[in-house]
């Protein structure tokens, strides 16, 4: 009899247990706040579709929130919508907007500190000063949200996928836009970022800084401010991404600055300024990449050394590299130039006398930028000529031996 009452007693228990709770205007529970404070660990909330007015919603243990039908949470522009400070939570299918705006705290539609494997999935985030703040979090996945706002300057503005000191994390098939820089990483290492998009951001769509060993590629960036940055890192691969119409002043296609042992291959960058801009920046190898209509192709400027560029197209740039220097310590080998004008006598596709592809007037603009407006004068043909004839400005060691004669023909898919 005492098994009896036993197994009764486990099933009116079961009965009251919150392993999965719902959320909605109708039901029992009304708030998301109500919810988790009531759920078991490990829990499931579904949220049903509808508007909750909430904000500084605290998650202290694994669950999963989940939303059906797209449910909205409103942050009223308080603060924090959503923080985490738990390992084990997934947060699906919100949208979350009007995040509150702060000089002195990093507010975030969800704010994540020392929550390991967590997961950030299908969410549209709105109207936001940070998107998701992560922090102190590894083994995580940021996977098809959608996280814009309409930042107009700077100082008052945040990221849309921001990383600080975290390990092994997915960014994968996200779209950032209308932020200060759509993805930005700081101390992450180990972590692959791949199918996003980042468009239309005040400064950067992509900015990381101090991150070593990561994976960047299949990535859109377009329409930024000042492009890409990637800064103080090492042990980076960065393939098959798009970087185009990125144009100002200030404004790069890629700024590479103190970055070492890297590898750029499969890489378009078309309607730049100035499509890579690199400083001090050592051991990169630069293979399979479409430089296609920028102002300039690439700007090498001090302490670049054992750089090797192998098998680029260089298509109708205005300017296809800048250097600053007369020192050369990096190689050009096998590249194709659209403005090659030798010959190919033995038909091997490669050109019978090497291509030199720093101008005369590159040095000219680099020295006096108004010079510009000469571009296309009689004048600076003239003076190309013959600085190609007898090098006296430009470094006479940068020059290709082995040019193409056709572009090569690799394939770029983002898919």
């Amino acid at each position: 009899m005492k098994y009896f009452f036993l197994f009764l007693f486990l099933i009116i228990f079961s009965a009251f247990s919150f392993s999965q709770l719902e959320v909605c205007n109708t039901c029992s529970i009304k708030s998301i706040k109500q919810a988790i404070k009531i759920a078991d660990t490990g829990a499931t909330i579904l949220v049903k579709k509808g508007i909750y007015i909430e904000d500084s919603i605290i998650i202290k243990k694994p669950l999963t929130l989940k939303g059906i039908g797209k449910p909205v949470i409103d942050g009223k522009k308080k603060g924090y919508v959503i923080e985490v400070n738990s390992e084990n939570v997934t947060i699906d299918g919100f949208v979350i907007k009007n995040v509150g705006v702060s000089y002195t705290k990093d507010y975030a539609a969800v704010h994540l500190y020392k929550s390991n494997n967590f997961k950030l999935l299908n969410n549209r985030l709105e109207t936001v000063f940070f998107g998701f703040l992560i922090e102190k979090s590894d083994g995580g996945i940021v996977k098809n949200n959608i996280v814009s706002s309409n930042a107009q300057h700077e100082y008052n503005s945040g990221n849309g996928i921001h990383l600080w000191h975290c390990d092994s994390v997915e960014i994968n098939g996200n779209e950032c836009f209308g932020l200060r820089d759509g993805i930005y990483f700081e101390f992450v290492t180990n972590t692959l970022i791949h199918k996003n998009t980042s468009h239309n951001n005040l400064r950067y769509g992509l900015h990381f800084m101090f991150s070593n060993n990561n994976e960047y590629h299949h990535n859109h960036f377009q329409k930024n401010g000042a492009g890409v940055a990637v800064m103080f890192s090492k042990f980076l691969k960065m393939h098959h991404n798009i970087f185009e119409n990125n144009w100002g002043n200030a404004a790069y296609g890629l700024l590479l600055k103190e970055i070492y042992d890297a590898e750029l291959r499969n890489n378009e960058f078309r309607n730049n300024t100035t499509a890579i801009k690199a400083e001090g920046s050592t051991r990169v190898n630069y293979s399979n990449n479409n430089f296609v209509e920028n102002g300039w192709a690439v700007k090498i400027t001090g302490a670049c050394y054992e750089n090797k560029f192998t098998l680029n197209n260089f298509v109708n740039n205005s300017f296809n590299l800048s250097y600053n220097s007369k020192i050369n310590d990096n190689s050009f080998n096998s590249n194709y130039w659209s403005d090659y004008s030798g010959y190919d006598l033995d038909r091997n596709g490669v050109g019978d006398i090497p291509f030199r592809p720093v101008k005369l007037f590159n040095y000219v603009v680099n020295q006096t930028p108004e010079s510009i407006v000469l571009m296309r004068s009689l004048f600076i043909d003239i003076i190309n000529f013959s600085e190609k004839v007898s090098p006296v400005f430009t470094p006479d060691e940068v020059k290709d031996n082995t040019p193409l004669m056709k572009k090569n023909p690799f394939q770029l898919k983002l898919n």
